[in-house]
């Protein structure tokens, strides 16, 4: 990139916008699904579980372009490991610390951002090749991508299932008014179920590539 390129060229605005949809890293890439599975019962943990990988895929992949040339590639992988745990340790103390009760609700989820495919994926495909910006803007375009996929999947998921949205800083709001149960509609308690969310993300897939059909000649 030369000097005088933008910081928002159109290329690199491609680095945001490619990973929300046609490079999806959930619905394209199938990558980070287990905690799609996991976390999206309600929507508090989901949104939170999504600031917190976008926290540490962008710094990561910020730490590991600026290291990219001291980096011996033996250790390359030993590296990134040590950078993502470092940054998913200093997340885990801060939701503890600030959000215990979300905390809690996503249990080892957290800890395991260190495995997420995402993260280890655009280290070691973009961060370990691009400079510090475009490695920002990589990392900040796949988490979003990611966590859109996790709030939708979350809000449905909690809407028909409990009839409720949990809302950081809010709490629980009683969306689906108390007249609907008095007239018979009862929450649909699959919803809440792990495999639900499997079938929430196949739903969000079919809608996504019978919409664009780049996807579908892709494949």
């Amino acid at each position: 990139m030369s000097d005088k390129e933008p910081l928002f060229s159109a290329k690199n605005r491609k680095l945001i916008t490619n990973p929300l949809n046609a490079q999806n890293p959930i619905t394209i890439q199938v990558l980070g699904i287990c905690s799609a599975l996991a976390v999206t019962a309600k929507l508090e943990p989901a949104i939170v579980m999504s600031i917190s990988v976008m926290f540490v895929l962008v710094f990561a992949n910020l730490l590991i372009s600026l290291l990219r040339n001291t980096i011996p590639s033996r250790i390359r992988i030993i590296v990134q490991l040590v950078v993502v745990a470092a940054l998913v340790i200093l997340v885990d103390q801060i939701l503890k610390a600030f959000a215990y009760e979300v905390s809690k609700q996503l249990s080892v989820f957290v800890g395991l951002i260190i495995t997420n495919c995402i993260i280890m994926g655009r280290l070691e495909a973009f961060a370990l090749g691009n400079k510090p910006w475009q490695s920002v803007l990589d990392g900040v375009g796949n988490s979003a991508g990611y966590g859109v996929i996790l709030i939708i999947v979350a809000f449905f998921r909690e809407l028909l299932g409990s009839g409720t949205l949990t809302l950081p800083g809010l709490g629980t709001l009683q969306i689906i008014p108390e007249a609907f149960y008095e007239l018979g509609y009862v929450n649909n308690g699959f919803m809440i179920l792990p495999p639900m969310a499997l079938i929430t993300v196949g739903i969000i897939i079919w809608v996504q590539r019978s919409r664009n059909n780049d996807l579908i000649e892709s494949n």
